[in-house]
């Protein structure tokens, strides 16, 4: 559907039943039309793409770039698909091209080296088994291609109509980008701000440093600029990015509260902390053990992010134990 003059949205099934869309953008242009992200590879998402375009009256061959914010399957992996029927040239941030290769395609090292950062952080053996291999079915829906064009922090994208300014936010991922119209007081904003959802931020082998000081830090970026509408990766378009951005702070300072609440009583693994503090699946507050591997493992890395931020800013400490990670608040 057309969202504002020039923009429109297409909405993009996930696969196995699974409940949820990827919101895609179409930009119109003078010099051609720039596609936002591609959603999962399967017919049903290639179909939605096929009938948002026909609706809107909009044609594959009319759209010449296809920018993803970031490589996770259900941004990327119609990509390849898409390319050959629009015969449109791919862009990325460097870091996330980097990434193709050891998540897609060669990514048995990833495997162990995930696999390897969980157990030294508590995960038992038997746990780890189950969860490095918790997200392998995605990559049946991915389609890997390399892009033709490497983006950088402050690159321009234009359309003949509307330029773009490439904005590096590390966090979510590591290469993650959005795109911003200073003229529109447009932020294309992938996943690194949703309206409903807190996007997922953990320490993973792909992630950086200290991937939640990373976002922290980009989420300050855009509180500086001057942003009129978000059109984000999932959930409704919003124009209150500084509320929304002061919720998601607060949201990560009440899940510290809760860690160093745990951390005060003495020595934990980051898994032991995982376990003790609430979550959420979607927006009911869930026990751990009462979440699906997959979920179990974010929640770990989630906490892993949290304790590699704490240990920077000289909250926690970390000795290692016979190989495991032990954690302990110096207040």
């Amino acid at each position: 559907m057309r969202l504002v003059a020039g923009v429109f949205q297409i909405k993009l099934p996930f696969p196995n039943n699974i409940s949820g869309f990827t919101n895609t953008y179409v930009i119109e242009g003078e010099k051609g039309n720039i596609l936002i992200d591609s959603g999962w590879d399967w017919p049903g998402a290639l179909w939605a793409f096929r009938e948002g375009l026909r609706m809107d009256s909009l044609k594959f061959q009319d759209i010449n770039w296809i920018v993803i914010t970031h490589i996770h399957p259900d941004h990327y992996g119609l990509t390849d698909k898409l390319r050959s029927l629009c015969g449109a040239k791919v862009a990325m941030h460097r870091t996330e091209a980097g990434q193709i290769e050891s998540r897609y395609k060669s990514s048995d090292t990833l495997i162990h080296e995930l696999a390897g950062v969980l157990g030294k952080n508590g995960v038992p053996k038997e746990e780890v088994v189950e969860m490095q291999n918790a997200s392998l079915w995605m990559n049946k829906f991915v389609s890997p291609c390399y892009p033709e064009i490497i983006l950088d922090e402050g690159d321009r994208i234009s359309n003949g109509s509307l330029e773009f300014e490439v904005m590096h936010t590390p966090g979510h991922s590591a290469g993650h980008i959005c795109l911003y119209e200073p003229q529109k007081r447009w932020l294309f904003s992938g996943d690194h701000v949703l309206f409903q959802t807190l996007p997922h931020v953990g320490l993973n082998p792909q992630a950086g440093d200290n991937p939640l000081g990373d976002y922290f830090d980009s989420l300050h970026v855009l509180e500086k600029l001057k942003i009129g509408f978000v059109f984000p990766g999932h959930g409704p378009v919003f124009n209150s990015l500084k509320l929304r951005t002061g919720e998601i702070l607060y949201l990560h300072n009440q899940k510290r509260i809760e860690i160093m609440k745990v951390l005060n009583e003495g020595l934990k693994t980051a898994y032991q902390v995982a376990m003790d503090i609430p979550w959420n699946k979607k927006t009911i507050k869930t026990e751990f053990r009462d979440l699906s591997v997959r979920d179990r493992r974010l929640a770990i890395l989630q906490t892993m992010a949290h304790l590699k931020l704490l240990i920077s800013e000289g909250e926690v400490g970390k000795i290692v134990q016979n190989g495991i990670y032990l954690y302990l608040s110096k207040n």
